[in-house]
């Protein structure tokens, strides 16, 4: 029963801060021993950081990022602190640490992965679409909004990042008004997702602005409406509400503020989210890059249209929204991973696939390289391989030079068994596989590959129409995007 297992907003607090989230506590606490006004401390503030490998490297990656890029190239975490300054440093380190977390949440349900994905992209959109909106500011205020903003919905994007039977029993209702979810939510938890964002917020010492933004959310200040307008502004892009009168109403307040037309404040929301998608790749988090949509247009103003993960939808329908999406980025997108990345992730969601990998033909073709992989909860994995093509007859070779896909359901069967190999044996073990091309403009580039580790009756050869339906789709969208 829910009301077994109602905890209070401390101890959600507790719960999040230290046993399910503890890197971003770790990195918090440190960051928190510097002054951002103190430049004697960064000899200090950069030896801490180098010590976690993975956190300065993402550090020099984001500061030579097109936003923050100085004249010279930044190769030291001393260096970045000087250029952008040690409030941005912290900010980049906490971003990462908090993406990197939530990210690594595992044992999720897909339809949960699905909207914890979305609302860290909307945070992280919402952070950047606020400093947009303070171009007037001190660099100091900027960071300060940006990380109030992006935050603002911390407790409830954590909430989702902890399996749990109550988190399971929620998602179901997700399909229902975004308010009223959230409301139904907080009623069945007995406590509210903004009590949990200030709980963490004072936990982690991530600063008075947001704080305050939480406590007093009808504050009148420029800077605490920023924060609020960001955060319904990337709410809206994400899911458009049914009337159009309310979107155009959130950006007029947004042009009032930043004292410009509606034009002109489009044009900006528009370049905020091609630097989005830009720092999502830096930061190591291009699972999110699918979330950042274009500026909603006529008929996207219908609730029954929106993108939000439906448990109980048909295999069909989902596959149909998936391929609406898929053609939508043709108008808003030339990036060819952000195409394959979207069609792996959704492919797996969808058609159940323990693993669906995307390999790579490279220019010399003596073997196909696995270079990205996904798992049945739209989870990225570290996946390393390679099969030889090159004077070898087996699966992949058969596939490449017949033009054409296939599903093996028994690598034992006649028809197949002259095609396996060692490697290839390894790699399939007692499921099942499907190899199916892609290509740009008729060229074939790789394959992408679906697999179930045990075989199963829950794929059969309609999934695998419809996987090379969807992967037919991608090709004709990535041959399109390559001509601009």
């Amino acid at each position: 029963m829910v009301d077994k297992i109602k905890r209070s907003e401390q101890q959600w607090v507790r719960i999040l801060a230290q046993k399910e989230l503890p890197a971003i506590t770790s990195v918090a606490a440190m960051l928190d021993k510097y002054s951002n006004d103190d430049t004697s401390s960064i000899p200090y503030l950069s030896k801490a950081i180098l010590h976690d490998q993975g956190l300065s490297s993402c550090l020099l990656r984001v500061s030579n990022n097109s936003q923050h890029a100085a004249v010279s190239k930044v190769t030291t975490v001393s260096r970045a602190a000087i250029v952008l300054g040690i409030r941005a440093v912290k900010n980049i380190c906490l971003t990462s640490k908090i993406l990197e977390g939530l990210l690594d949440s595992k044992n999720l349900a897909p339809e949960i992965h699905h909207r914890l994905t979305m609302l860290m992209a909307n945070a992280f959109y919402a952070g950047l679409l606020a400093k947009m909106m303070v171009p007037d500011h001190s660099d100091d205020t900027q960071e300060e909004v940006y990380l109030a903003a992006m935050l603002y919905h911390i407790g409830e994007t954590s909430f989702w990042s902890t399996p749990s039977d109550i988190a399971n029993t929620l998602i179901k209702d997700v399909n229902l008004v975004p308010k009223k979810f959230n409301k139904k939510c907080e009623q069945s938890l007995g406590i509210k997702f903004s009590g949990l964002s200030i709980g963490l917020a004072k936990t982690w010492n991530l600063g008075d602005l947001l704080i305050k933004a939480l406590d007093q959310p009808d504050s009148r200040t420029i800077e605490m409406q920023t924060i609020s307008l960001a955060n319904q502004l990337s709410g809206a892009i994400s899911c458009p509400p049914d009337n159009k009168i309310e979107f155009d109403n959130i950006l007029k307040r947004i042009s009032v503020i930043m004292k410009i037309e509606v034009h002109f404040l489009k044009e900006r929301i528009n370049q905020t989210r091609e630097l989005a998608i830009e720092l999502l790749s830096s930061y190591g988090a291009s699972v999110l890059e699918h979330h950042i949509k274009v500026l909603p247009k006529g008929d996207d103003f219908n609730h029954a249209t929106n993108n939000s993960f439906m448990a109980e939808v048909s295999k069909e329908k989902a596959l149909l929204a998936t391929l609406k999406q898929l053609s939508k980025l043709c108008k808003s997108s030339q990036n060819v991973n952000e195409f394959l990345t979207f069609t792996l992730q959704q492919s797996a969601i969808i058609l159940g696939f323990n693993r669906c990998t995307f390999w790579m033909i490279p220019a010399n073709a003596s073997q196909i390289e696995a270079r990205t992989s996904y798992n049945e909860v739209g989870h990225t994995e570290t996946f390393h391989s390679a099969i030889t093509i090159k004077g070898s007859s087996n699966l992949v070779s058969h596939v490449i030079d017949m033009d054409n896909a296939i599903y093996v359901n028994d690598c034992s069967h006649h028809k197949w068994v002259n095609y396996m190999t060692p490697e290839l044996t390894k790699l399939i073990a007692q499921g099942i596989i499907c190899f199916v091309p892609v290509k740009i403009d008729g060229k074939m580039v790789g394959l992408i590959s679906g697999q179930i580790f045990k075989k199963t009756e829950k794929f059969d050869n309609d999934d695998f129409s419809q996987f090379c339906f969807l992967t037919e789709h991608l090709n004709m969208c990535l041959s399109l995007v390559s001509h601009r």
